[in-house]
C-alpha cells in the first residue's frame, strides 16, 4: 500500500487469503473454470500490495537491488498486467444462454484497448528509466504515462469495460474503481499509481461480494 510497509503488508496478506477464498468459490464445472480469472484478481492485487511493501523495505534500507526489482516487478502488474487481464476476465463472465451477445462483441474493442495500451506502455517501461521513491507515500517516476490518450486507454480497458457486464457487482466494481481513479488522481498526484492501486485492490472485495452471492442463488443481474 501507498502508506507504510506495516499496512501494505497487512492488505496484501488481507487480500491474498480473501482471493484464495474467492477461487474457492468457483470450483467445479467447465462454466465455474470461465470465472477463475476474474475470481484471482483479488488474490492478483494481493501479490501486488505484497511487493509494495517489500519495495518499502528496500527503500528504506537502501538495498537497490531489490528496490529496482520491486519497482519494475509493482509495474508489471500496474501497467502491462491489468489493462490485459481485467477486459480479458470480465469477457469471460459473459457466457450462457441468457447473455446478450453484443456485450462480448463490445467487450472485444476494450480487449484490443488494453493490449494496445499495454504494449505501448511495455516499451517505454523497457526503454526509458523507472524508478520508484518514498515521502509519505511511494511515488513511481514514470511521466510517459500521464498523456492523457494513455490515460483514456488504459482507464477504458480496465474500468469502462465493466460497465457494459451484465452482472450488477461487476458494473459496480468498474464504477467504483474510475471513481477513485480521479479520487487518487486529485488528491494524491504525485502518488497516484500507488493510491489508485491500493483503493482498486481494497474495492476488489466486491469481486468476493459477487462469488458468494452467485453462490447463494441471489440475484447478480
Amino acid at each position: 500500500m501507498c502508506f507504510s510497509a506495516t499496512a501494505s503488508f497487512i492488505v496484501g496478506g488481507s487480500l491474498t487469503l480473501l482471493g484464495a477464498v474467492t477461487l474457492k468459490q468457483v470450483t467445479g464445472g467447465k462454466k465455474r473454470g470461465a470465472e477463475r480469472p476474474f475470481a484471482a484478481i483479488p488474490l492478483l492485487f494481493g501479490i501486488q500490495q505484497l511487493v509494495e511493501g517489500v519495495l518499502w523495505l528496500s527503500i528504506r534500507n537502501d538495498i537497490d537491488q531489490v528496490r529496482m526489482a520491486m519497482t519494475y516487478l509493482f509495474t508489471f502488474f500496474s501497467h502491462l498486467l491489468w489493462p490485459v487481464y481485467v477486459p480479458y476476465a470480465i469477457a469471460l463472465m459473459e457466457r450462457g444462454r441468457n447473455i446478450e451477445p453484443w456485450r462480448r462483441n463490445v467487450m472485444w474493442g476494450f480487449r484490443a484497448a488494453g493490449i494496445v495500451v499495454a504494449a505501448l506502455l511495455l516499451q517505454l517501461v523497457a526503454t526509458q528509466p523507472l524508478m520508484a521513491v518514498a515521502d509519505e507515500h511511494i511515488i513511481y517516476l514514470t511521466p510517459f504515462f500521464y498523456d492523457w490518450p494513455m490515460m483514456v486507454l488504459y482507464i477504458a480497458a480496465t474500468c469502462v469495460v465493466a460497465f457494459f457486464s451484465s452482472h450488477l457487482l461487476i458494473r459496480l466494481f468498474g464504477l467504483m474503481v474510475f471513481l477513485f481513479f480521479f479520487v487518487s488522481y486529485w488528491f494524491y498526484t504525485q502518488a497516484f499509481f500507488s493510491v489508485w492501486c491500493f483503493f482498486a485492490a481494497i474495492l476488489s472485495l466486491i469481486i468476493y461480494i459477487h462469488f458468494r452471492r452467485v453462490n447463494s442463488g441471489g440475484a447478480v443481474h
